[in-house]
């Protein structure tokens, strides 16, 4: 038996989650305060929400973890929830994307836990405790993208680069992109693109297509393959489950990194941009010169993202947490 724990935030986690479990042997039980999906295929433990009690108090606990708030029953539930599962089920390791006090948690029931580790710098002391404590992390970009997280040296070189990890891996790219085809694909984590600058770039483009999914503006599609295989020039943000589906379906990209915590997405652009990537990294939203931007992006060679998302990513992730439980992949 494995644990996964999938944060709430957004949906890329739970993606990544969908797209690893797959490929376990191994059942799978999903810990999270999300609704069970339809798509999981073994037990799901439903935790209560630790982020809706009223003036939350001492969060960090003197900055040691990131959110423990006192007296919060939402809390108290689903840490109960958890070690209650433990006791009853005895995993061989917990996969946490991502608490560092649910990885914490999971050792200190002794059982090994291996933790998606996140871009960006992770030098604070929560981020060292829960790195430390994981027997092995998962990082879910190619060996070559050095520099992508920041932390002690002892921390970086635990961790398992797989490449990107897509829910898409596996599926035949459809068709051909359409000529001057824009797909905007946004979020549920939160975007600083707004209505009024859609616009603008799209009246300087009318002989552009666009589309426009996610976010605040666009209607949400629950499975947006073809609409990304379509496109011949991606707009998006610099999420690691976008910029794993962007490759996996070969398609140019202009990557506009957005304001995470710990610069997660910044670290992640700064590798686009400097290595060989056919992506075009800006920093902002233009307000002008978009057909440029565009058509030289287009231009860019689609195939160069195979490095960074082959297809395996979730198969060398599941081998990795079939390692650290001892089991046989």
């Amino acid at each position: 038996m494995i644990g996964y724990y999938i944060h709430h935030q957004g949906r890329g986690h739970l993606h990544r989650a969908l797209a690893i479990s797959v490929e376990m042997d191994e059942p799978v039980t999903g810990l999270s305060s999300l609704e069970r999906p339809d798509e999981w295929r073994g037990e799901w433990v439903q935790l209560a929400r630790d982020d809706e009690g009223d003036n939350p108090a001492e969060t960090t606990a003197g900055g040691v973890l990131h959110w423990a708030p006192l007296h919060d029953a939402g809390l108290a539930g689903r840490m109960t929830a958890i070690s209650e599962w433990i006791g009853r089920s005895h995993p061989r390791a917990v996969v946490v994307d991502v608490s560092v006090e649910v990885a914490l948690l999971c050792r200190l029931h002794g059982v090994p836990v291996v933790t998606v580790a996140m871009p960006g710098k992770r030098s604070d002391l929560p981020h060292s405790l829960g790195y430390a404590s994981s027997s092995a992390l998962i990082g879910a970009w190619p060996a070559s993208a050095e520099g992508i997280l920041s932390s002690e040296a002892a921390t970086v070189k635990k961790v398992r680069p797989v490449g990107g990890i897509s829910r898409f891996a596996g599926r035949p790219i459809a068709g051909e992109p359409d000529e001057r085809r824009v797909l905007v694909l946004l979020g549920r984590g939160g975007d600083s693109v707004d209505a009024s600058a859609l616009e603008a770039a799209q009246r300087q483009t009318p002989d552009w297509h666009w589309q426009i999914v996610g976010g605040d503006e666009g209607a949400w599609v629950d499975d947006p393959w073809q609409l990304i295989c379509r496109a011949s020039v991606v707009v998006t943000h610099a999420g690691q489950n976008s910029v794993a589906d962007v490759a996996a379906a070969r398609r140019p990209a202009v990557i506009l990194p957005q304001r995470r915590p710990h610069d997660e997405q910044a670290a992640t652009a700064r590798v686009l941009a400097r290595d060989e990537w056919p992506a075009t990294v800006i920093r902002e939203f233009p307000s002008t010169g978009w057909n440029e931007l565009l058509t030289t992006t287009q231009r860019l060679d689609g195939a160069l993202w195979r490095e960074w998302n082959d297809g395996s990513g979730a198969s060398r992730a599941a081998e990795v947490i079939c390692t650290v439980a001892g089991l046989g992949t």
